[in-house]
């Protein structure tokens, strides 16, 4: 059991050395503007898109790097696997810009400050280093600022592979207050006899039926000229046979559904319908003129699901429909013509940058030099998940798109 427990240390200053290397390189990278040379903003997109990290991890690893350069005692600690990222993220909260202009105008020495959280890091338990840091911000500012409501609301949402959706709040106590006055009601009049779900199941189902007010209502502000509202690509199987399973639709999210959830969503819905071809390429809808108009919107949307631009995960809603061959040249508006790029990356296509639609429905980046953006897999091309390079054995995972006609 000794030698166990070793074996679990020793796993454990390994991670965070590699952790305290990743944040160096990305710092580096992030100074070098790695992003902008890739059609990039910042180094999170860059790390979503390029490395396959969530958006909370990449941003977290960013915000290590950064805070790290005004740490550097708690920087060697990490590089030395005695920390570990939760540290750092605590000891962050001590070197904001704010917090750093606040120390510069009170002639605080950072770097003693840097020195005693490193101490109290390596020699303290963990919930030890917060109680250092919020003494250290007492200090820093006895009296505090009148906290402003908007800055202090955080609402996370994470979407699982499954299309479920978990999150975390934290509200002003007026914020809460107004949240907790539009749900009680629903939660209370959506109870009856027998219902004997859990407060939290019934506060849920609470939380749906407010958002489907919200959408009914019609007064959410407009998404790129158009109203906020779920979509779905549905087999015409999938609405006429009751035995069409698991996988039968799609939000327009990525979420698949079952035959079953498709045919309720139908069920209630405005439904359109988006004509397949036999290959599942969607047909022609073309129209003779500039502005794209909102059904020829929506098959767009629907083929990219996104934002085309290598790297990029930016969703339909924040995206532009972008004429590959300009229409002032003779480009027609029509789907074959057309490609979602985000706001950031419709300018880079103007400016130099090229994308190209292969035949296979996939997309490819160009920088203005001519070379191609691309990601490399994340595992060796020999491993049997993915089997790119073996040409005799299909991948395990198929990866290939979703074909069904639409909702």
């Amino acid at each position: 059991m000794d030698e166990l427990a070793g074996r679990v240390r020793d796993g454990l200053v390994a991670v965070n050395r590699a952790a305290a290397e990743l944040t160096r390189l990305v710092r580096v990278a992030d100074a070098r503007q790695l992003p902008e040379r890739d059609g990039l903003r910042s180094m999170t997109s860059w790390l979503v898109g390029h490395a396959g990290m969530a958006p909370a991890a990449a941003a977290r690893v960013v915000a290590h790097g950064r805070a790290l350069a005004h740490l550097p005692a708690v920087e060697a600690a990490y590089a030395a696997g005695a920390v570990t990222g939760e540290h750092v993220t605590e000891a962050a909260k001590a070197v904001t810009p704010r917090r750093l202009g606040q120390a510069a105008d009170a002639g605080i020495d950072v770097g003693r400050i840097d020195a005693a959280l490193a101490t109290v890091a390596t020699c303290q338990p963990f919930a030890k280093l917060g109680e250092a840091v919020e003494r250290y911000l007492a200090q820093l500012d006895p009296d505090g600022p009148e906290p402003d409501p908007a800055v202090e609301r955080e609402f996370t949402m994470t979407t699982h592979a499954d299309g479920s959706v978990s999150g975390r709040f934290h509200l002003d106590a007026v914020g809460g207050a107004k949240v907790k006055a539009a749900i009680e009601p629903i939660a209370a009049t959506s109870r009856t006899a027998g219902d004997d779900r859990t407060r939290r199941q019934r506060y849920g189902d609470a939380l749906v039926q407010l958002s489907d007010l919200a959408l009914a209502g019609g007064e959410l502000p407009v998404l790129r000229t158009r109203k906020p509202q779920i979509g779905a690509i549905v087999g015409l199987d999938a609405l006429v046979d009751p035995d069409v399973g698991r996988g039968a639709g799609q939000l327009d999210f990525g979420a698949l559904l079952s035959a079953a959830r498709a045919r309720w969503l139908a069920c209630d819905s405005d439904v359109a319908r988006i004509v397949l071809g036999p290959d599942g390429v969607l047909r022609d809808l073309g129209r003779e003129h500039r502005v794209v108009d909102r059904h020829l919107r929506r098959a767009v949307d629907l083929r990219d699901n996104g934002c085309v631009f290598t790297g990029c995960t930016a969703p339909p809603w924040w995206c532009e429909a972008h004429h590959l061959l300009h229409w002032a040249f003779g480009g027609k508006t029509e789907l074959e013509n057309l490609a979602s790029l985000c706001e950031r990356h419709h300018a880079k296509v103007h400016h130099g940058y090229r994308i190209e639609r292969r035949p296979d429905g996939t997309w490819r980046t160009r920088r203005p030099d001519g070379t191609e953006i691309l990601i490399p897999h994340r595992l060796p091309p020999e491993d049997p998940l993915i089997g790119h390079d073996d040409t005799s054995r299909e991948p395990l995972i198929d990866t290939g798109p979703l074909l069904l006609a639409g909702v």
